[in-house]
């Protein structure tokens, strides 16, 4: 730990104290029974003292007003991961909460796709469709968990939700804010590989309707069963809401989020470009799964600013009006060694250090007016949404420039004049690299000269009509108007495009906790729809999402979903399970024809099924989890990649699962394990493919609560040492997965 880093854990330890010593005073004047204590945090919700029936790890509600009846009547996939999962399971960032949820897989970044949380949903790049309080958030980061109540997976084309994009699902963020109850959680976490953690989660009551709540966090830890490599964070989110349990409510929150990482460069591949006739799949190296070819001058830093003020009003107790302003400023800059084998090298047993870096900002305001209640209505009952979204969007993306020393002028790139020294370190051997390697090369930020930019204006509508007893609609629909434009040293285009979809859904219940559903839903994704901040199906230029001359030309790409399926909580309402079958095409995906122009003319399909389960089969027995099958299949995709016909999607699993369990086995103690299970993944679509094997992981917990103020927490990952891969990027590397790991939370609440 860096000393500035020492000082921020040792900070946030000391305000740790601070915040839990004065309610610890009160705690013992006060005749408060356990009935009527909060749960503690990080404690399982089987051995909370008050005794509900109801499970904490089953949350039939979205967050969300855009969902107009309860998750049970919604005519979609939607998966819930609450806090006390995100707790139980000891996940830090949102890549670890997700992958409790099958169906997502990861994809990786490079230079001109940025580092960051690039989650796949049902086969579709789902990047930039990250929502935080339902605004999208569109930068390129590593998201901490330690400010969400909860995290929603929304499945299926979501362009009548969120707008651009979504082609596969989308995920909305949930943030704590502040509650009409007096509380102060803490966490200290101490592990292997020099785990270091503290997080504080206060509530204050200001007054009969005043409440102010603080969120912080210290993180700094080494990746277990990586050389070399760490990461560091802090944060810090108060909020304050003004008129808790009045007609009108103002809430006024703040986020602040800066880390300070090694990015990994993970495993080259074998080959390079020097591939043997006949093969068509490749596969990492067979190499000590703990080699690091990175440097340790390698950095990955990032600052993340989001003030939101968002505004309540019940006109009525059936008609609420609410508006969210946001402003949100991020800051990225890396320079990161990539194992090049481009050129071969790995064949010899050398890897050349590729330099890959990117300086950028984003800077995006953005307004969200909704109306939202029920009504009876033309003898039907309704509830409903309405809103109105203004977004403007502002990326700007440049590089840094790696000067290197290369001994004799030539010959570095394909190693030739060896490892180490001759090579001016710019070579390191593949089977024993040297992260400390002295290189003595220089990094100078450039200038930040691809200046992207988009003006959104939205009007959306949701309504779930009660038809009868037995029969429920849900229909929703919403234009965007998007204009976008890039303005960089070789281009300066731009162009406008209105997007229309829809959802339509019906409802059967054959009892009241029951349901079965068909819907279908489109979805659209127009040129320059992640402004930079993520891989371009639809660049606006050359080059940027293809090869063809005439992109800004070429209307959004259409997506469209049939989905049928069934929804059920039984066991008193403890367990909610459900169930789905689902296809989504896109057909005028954008292609490359024989004469270098585009064509909106390319197919692609997804078939698929997946079943969850969430919540309680005994009062001390919950499970989290479920499998998901993605039959994915390219059908054109164009000139360049004729070949590709009939190859599954790249980051695209065909079969994933995942089981999260705990146990009380009296009131105080509890286990627990987790079990996650991936197939084989592709790294892209070419007449060779690149891809990493698929796996099993296991993961253990136990807590134990000392009383009802303090508590211990045990978790054990990847309890076999599994050495395996998470992502692949289309050339050149494979993502390392996390060794064996431990660590032990204190956690307290008072």
């Amino acid at each position: 730990m860096t000393p500035t880093n020492q000082f921020r854990f040792n900070t946030l330890a000391a305000a740790i104290s601070a915040l839990t010593f004065v309610p610890a005073v009160q705690a013992q004047t006060q005749n408060t029974t356990s009935a009527d204590a909060p749960r503690t945090s990080g404690q399982l919700a089987p051995i909370t003292v008050r005794g509900e029936a109801e499970s904490a790890y089953k949350a039939d509600q979205s967050a969300s007003q855009k969902f107009t009846a309860p998750l049970l009547d919604t005519p979609k996939s939607v998966t819930v991961i609450p806090q006390e999962i995100i707790e139980n399971t000891a996940s830090t960032t949102l890549t670890e909460a997700l992958r409790l949820t099958p169906g997502i897989s990861f994809g990786a970044g490079e230079g001109g796709n940025p580092l960051g949380d690039r989650p796949f949903i049902r086969g579709y790049d789902a990047q930039s469709s990250t929502y935080v309080d339902g605004m999208r958030d569109i930068g390129a980061v590593t998201r901490e968990v330690f400010n969400l109540e909860q995290i929603e997976v929304i499945k299926g084309p979501d362009g009548a939700y969120g707008g651009r994009g979504g082609a596969g699902g989308s995920i909305n963020l949930i943030t704590k804010t502040p509650k009409a109850e007096k509380f102060t959680n803490a966490t200290l976490g101490l592990g292997t590989d020099n785990y270091k953690r503290a997080t504080v989660d206060g509530n204050w009551l200001l007054g009969d309707n005043m409440a102010f709540r603080l969120n912080a966090m210290a993180h700094d830890a080494d990746v277990a069963g990586r050389n070399g490599v760490d990461v560091s964070r802090w944060g810090i989110a108060p909020s304050f809401t003004w008129g808790l349990n009045t007609p009108t409510r103002v809430t006024l929150s703040y986020s602040h989020i800066q880390t300070d990482d090694t990015p990994d460069s993970g495993i080259p591949f074998m080959y390079g470009n020097k591939v043997p006739a006949g093969v068509t799949a490749i596969r990492p190296v067979t190499v000590n799964m703990d080699n690091f070819y990175g440097l340790k001058s390698d950095f990955y830093k990032t600052r993340s600013d989001v003030a939101t003020a968002r505004v309540e009003h019940d006109i009525s107790s059936n008609l609420t009006v609410r508006n969210t302003l946001r402003y949100t400023s991020v800051d990225q800059r890396y320079v990161w060694t990539n194992p090049d084998d481009s050129q071969g090298n790995v064949n010899d047993g050398r890897v050349w250090r590729n330099a890959k870096s990117r300086t950028g900002g984003v800077h995006t305001i953005a307004n969200q007016t909704e109306l939202f209640g029920k009504a009876n209505l033309g003898g039907y009952e309704h509830s409903f949404n309405t809103g109105i979204e203004i977004s403007r969007e502002k990326s700007d993306t440049g590089s840094y420039t790696v000067a290197r020393t290369l001994p004799g002028g030539t010959g570095a790139t394909t190693c030739a004049a060896g490892v180490g020294a001759p090579s001016g370190y710019n070579c390191t051997d593949l089977y024993n690299p040297n992260p400390n390697d002295p290189w003595n090369g220089s990094t100078v930020e450039g200038e930040r000269n691809n200046h992207f930019k988009a003006t959104t204006f939205s009007v959306y509508g949701f309504d779930t009509i009660k038809l009868s007893e037995k029969w429920l609609t849900n229909l929703g629909a919403r234009v965007d108007n998007y204009k976008t434009g890039l303005v960089s040293p070789t281009a300066d285009v731009g162009r406008s495009d209105t997007l229309f979809n829809y959802q339509l859904g019906l409802i059967y219940k054959p009892a009241r906790n029951g349901s079965v559903y068909v819907s279908y839903g489109t979805s659209s994704t127009p040129a320059n729809s992640t402004l930079g901040q993520g891989s371009e199906s639809q660049g606006i230029v050359p080059g940027r999402g293809g090869v063809g001359v005439n992109a800004k030309d070429m209307a959004p790409e259409k997506n469209r979903s049939l989905e049928v399926g069934t929804k059920w909580n039984v066991l008193d309402n403890r367990l909610a399970l459900s169930g789905a079958i689902f296809r989504i095409d896109t057909t005028n995906a954008r292609v490359t024809q024989p004469d270098g122009t585009y064509a909106m003319a390319g197919n692609r399909r997804i078939n698929g099924f997946e079943v969850g389960a969430s919540g309680s089969i005994t009062k001390a027995w919950q499970v989290f989890g479920g499998y998901t099958f993605l039959d994915s299949e390219v059908r054109d995709l164009g000139r360049d990649t004729a070949a590709a016909s009939g190859q599954a999607f790249p980051n695209t699993p065909k079969h994933t699962a995942t089981l999260w369990t705990t146990y009380a086995i009296n009131s105080d103690f509890s286990i627990g394990g987790g079990v996650f299970i991936s197939s084989k993944q592709y790294g892209s679509n070419a007449a060779v493919r690149r891809y990493i094997p698929g796996y099993t992981r296991f993961d253990a917990m136990a807590a134990y609560r000392i009383n009802r103020n303090v508590s211990l927490q045990l978790n054990l990952m990847n309890l076999t040492d599994k050495r395996y891969f998470t992502t692949t990027y289309s050339t050149h590397y494979a993502s390392v997965g996390a060794g064996r790991a431990a660590i032990l939370n204190l956690n307290l609440k008072y």
